[in-house]
């Protein structure tokens, strides 16, 4: 049985504003830069770990417990709030929220 499992973050959803890149670490080691439509796969030691997500704005953090052999999906999202598109065009910037989650297996 291995003693490891696998771990993907994907950026592909169709409510991104695709503006900014997503920086991912996985127990305070720096381990993938998302743009837009990108996926990060890695692997982690069996047990318990911190997954991280920010957009230099907006940070994120989840608990996870990896099983051996197991396969952990996240989905990760920059999303628009009030105004965002309308600052973007103006400004080049606007608010932009997280939005971070594990997938269902």
């Amino acid at each position: 049985m291995p003693a490891e499992a696998t771990v993907t973050v994907t950026r592909q959803g169709a409510d991104d504003v695709r503006q900014r890149q997503i920086y991912l670490s996985i127990d305070g080691r720096s381990v993938a830069e998302l743009l837009y439509g990108d996926t990060f796969t890695g692997t982690v030691a069996a047990g318990p770990h911190r997954i991280r997500a920010h957009n230099t704005l907006v940070w994120k953090t989840l608990d996870f417990d990896a099983e051996p052999g197991e396969h952990i999906r996240f989905r990760v999202v920059n999303r628009p709030g009030i105004g965002t598109y309308a600052m973007l065009s103006l400004l080049g910037t606007g608010p932009i929220y997280l939005t971070f989650e594990r997938e269902a297996d």
